[in-house]
């Protein structure tokens, strides 16, 4: 467009920002109380699946997500559609989405304490439900990709989903006041209604807002290469392969916290009020302590600081969570583990997407973020059976009321929750040393890509009636 008077600078409108956040605040809310939360309790503790069944739902569930997150990923790359690639996805999976969910909590007559058909609702309540969370989710994650071409458009949309993902963790946790106790008919049973308002609230959410976003449709254009080929370039990116430490090992940490805080609350009988003032404290605290931090110490080096605090907050509650103050303090580094899992993860493997495009000239968003959750799905499957079989192994009876289980099986619940979390950050923290995107060479490709992406979004905005802004 040859008139530079009718050009304007790209703007993303506010309504859009907020109801995408809201979408993916949403679908978290779900995911959290499945996979991280109140999913396994209610079949093993209110329902009376056995602790090792239940951790068997969770491995067979892991080997779907072999499968269904990199090919849902691929297919999003390539999907044409009048509304774009991510959106019918979106839109048109979130009323299945609210029925997956509410299959989780239909009590099916004659499955109380019936083994077989209580695996079997939880095995395939699970499988249904995950893929359709995978192709809502995925495509959520990057929405912002497809929603405006410029980095400073695209960082307005970060900063409204970095308020709304507090919302994921606080959410479950407040529910987690609401359980009812085994043998109470009553609340078990309000409890499933309050589980159904969820899952319909949520999906609605998600599905209304699909209609005060839209999509550029450019990058529909772009040749994707086979399916066998994406993954292979997926895995041979170092930068790539190294961040998925961290990225799986985060979303261990969070499943395995959301799920045994309901048992540690249960058990231990440790006052939750300054507990959760410290985690919100932390997270507020991390937020700002990340954001403030991450250009003068630089991405790898905030990631493996905020690896080493989450590490020690988890091995202060394994030694000391039967008292407030070192619980309260565990919880608070909870909160800057939360707040750099939801601020500098995203960062990084947008760096690693980058360094991709550095090599192949293509934007693969839908690829990466499909590979990515086939690597981190087993995390949660993993998380689940890891707790499980510690409070079998230290004795846990599922029969008994809260706060009525041995020493033992109250130590149990510590391990269970903190300990494998606390090793595997550990772990990332070491093997983050070798993470390649940063020093002075990966500022020089950074600064590269800067003029490729500045020179693609000039073409693409000023085509269309936008101004270019630097």
């Amino acid at each position: 467009m040859n008139n530079a008077s009718v050009l304007q600078e790209e703007h993303v409108p506010i309504k859009s920002r907020i109801w995408i956040s809201i979408a993916d605040s949403a679908t978290g809310i779900l995911q959290s109380l499945v996979a991280a939360s109140a999913l396994t309790y209610y079949f093993v503790k209110l329902r009376g699946l056995e602790t090792g069944l239940a951790g068997i739902v969770w491995l067979c569930f892991g080997i779907w997500n072999a499968v269904n997150d990199p090919l849902l990923g691929y297919v999003s790359d390539r999907t044409r559609s009048k509304i774009g690639r991510r959106l019918p996805y979106i839109r048109y999976g979130a009323p299945l989405f609210a029925l997956a969910f509410i299959l989780f909590w239909i009590d099916i007559p004659g499955s109380d304490g019936n083994q077989t058909l209580l695996f079997i609702q939880m095995l395939g309540a699970l499988f249904l439900y995950d893929t359709l969370y995978t192709a809502i989710a995925t495509n959520i994650y990057i929405m912002p990709y497809e929603m405006a071409v410029s980095n400073k458009a695209r960082s307005t949309i970060y900063v409204w989903k970095i308020i709304f993902m507090v919302f994921t963790i606080i959410v479950p946790m407040a529910l987690e006041r609401f359980k009812p106790d085994v043998g109470d008919a009553a609340g078990i049973a309000s409890f499933r209604w309050l589980m159904v308002g969820f899952g319909v609230g949520m999906s609605a959410l998600i599905l209304v807002s699909t209609f005060f976003y839209r999509e550029k449709h450019f990058a529909q254009e772009q040749k994707q290469p086979a399916f066998l080929t994406a993954i292979k370039e997926c895995f041979t990116n170092r930068s790539f392969v190294v961040f998925e430490t961290i990225s799986f090992t985060v979303i261990f940490a969070q499943t395995a916290l959301m799920q045994g805080i309901w048992l540690y609350f249960d058990e231990l009988q440790v006052s939750g009020l300054p507990l959760y003032v410290a985690l919100a404290a932390g997270i507020v605290g991390g937020v700002l302590l990340w954001i403030n931090r991450r250009d003068k110490w630089g991405i790898k080096a905030s990631t493996r600081t905020m690896a080493l605090v989450f590490a020690i907050g988890c091995f202060a509650l394994l030694l000391g969570g039967r008292h407030v103050i070192p619980a309260a303090f565990g919880f608070l580094c909870f909160g800057f583990g939360f707040a750099g899992g939801m601020y500098l993860i995203p960062l990084m493997n947008g760096d690693v997407v980058d360094y991709d495009e550095h090599k192949t000239g293509l934007r693969r968003e839908g690829m990466y973020a499909g590979i990515n959750s086939f690597i981190t799905k087993p995390a949660i499957s993993m998380a689940q059976w890891a707790l499980l079989a510690i409070i079998t192994a230290f004795g846990y009876d599922q029969t008994l009321a809260k706060g009525l289980q041995s020493a033992a099986a109250q130590t149990g619940v510590l391990v269970g929750w903190v300990a494998p979390t606390g090793f595997l950050l550990l772990i990332c923290f070491f093997a983050l040393a070798l993470y390649p995107l940063a020093g002075e060479k990966w500022e020089e490709i950074k600064t590269q890509l800067s003029v490729l992406h500045r020179e693609k979004e000039r073409k693409y905005l000023e085509a269309h009636g936008y101004k270019f802004i630097d």
